[in-house]
């Protein structure tokens, strides 16, 4: 039963203060992203909604908890060193990156291309993992942290296509105003891989889902140039990434059976086996 005593009015008012300014906080701290790392004063007063003293007096409280740092010689401001603590934290807390490191960097062995893992943020996917330590001439580098295109990027398209519509912001319009991108999700939930995205700078990647249960919860991607990644869902790595996808989708106690590739005969592929080397 709910409790309306005059007490617990006086509760609910005086944490209402609280509870605005944690918001407020996490406004100064969400506009900063890997396009706009560092901001002014009058950007976060404009984010805010506030005057300049009140948004001052934000950040003046986020640097003291080491969430925001600031540049004096050019009057800008930063995420702190605290958010790379929290961020280790978060990501320790998601068992699919843990569990997906160790085959992401033996598939970097195998095939000689960066290989990274995304997840969604309840926006577009974002980078959490990323192994590039290639012998490659040219190397393909990702910064975890980084947000992808919802659209246009291999493991975007990963979860338009396997996350239920309403939980991608503005995916209906997308679908309905692109033939091309209604095609290929069409595509991707048929064959499980998005290996046909565009290519921007010469560069392109490959993804396939990682599943817990019947939930997608990551996209793992091979990411090179255009020479040494191709298109296609039957290459040698388009395959290597799906079997190396369906290991950590087993051991996150998943068989993913309805989101394997279909056969010709209108079957599920099988299974892959528990390991990633090569055959």
């Amino acid at each position: 039963m709910a409790d309306d005593s005059p007490s617990s009015e006086r509760r609910a008012a005086q944490s209402a203060p609280a509870i605005q300014t944690v918001q407020r906080a996490a406004v100064i701290l969400n506009a900063f992203t890997a396009a706009r790392p560092r901001l002014s004063l009058n950007e976060l007063t404009a984010s805010l909604g506030t005057s300049k003293a009140t948004a001052h007096r934000y950040t003046k409280a986020l640097r003291e908890s080491n969430l925001l740092r600031y540049d004096e010689r050019e009057g800008l401001y930063s995420l702190g060193p605290q958010i790379l603590t929290l961020s280790a934290a978060a990501r320790a807390a998601m068992p699919v990156i843990s569990i997906a490191g160790p085959h992401m960097q033996q598939l970097v062995r195998e095939i000689d291309e960066t290989v990274v893992l995304s997840v969604w943020d309840g926006d577009t996917a974002v980078v959490v993992r990323a192994e590039d330590n290639t012998d490659r001439v040219i190397r393909v580098s990702v910064r975890a942290g980084s947000r992808l295109s919802r659209t246009e990027s291999a493991q975007g398209r990963i979860f338009c296509a396997f996350l239920p519509e309403d939980d991608v912001p503005g995916l209906a319009d997308d679908l309905a105003a692109s033939t091309e991108l209604r095609r290929e999700v069409d595509e991707i939930r048929r064959t499980g891989i998005s290996a046909n995205t565009p290519s921007a700078n010469g560069v392109r990647s490959i993804a396939a889902p990682v599943f817990r249960g019947r939930t997608l919860i990551a996209a793992m991607a091979i990411v090179g140039t255009t020479t040494s990644v191709p298109e296609g869902t039957d290459t040698p790595l388009a395959i290597a990434l799906q079997r190396v996808a369906a290991v950590v989708t087993a051991e996150l106690g998943s068989t993913g059976d309805g989101h394997r590739p279909v056969t010709g005969d209108g079957h599920r592929a099988p299974a892959a086996e528990g390991r990633t080397g090569a055959r």
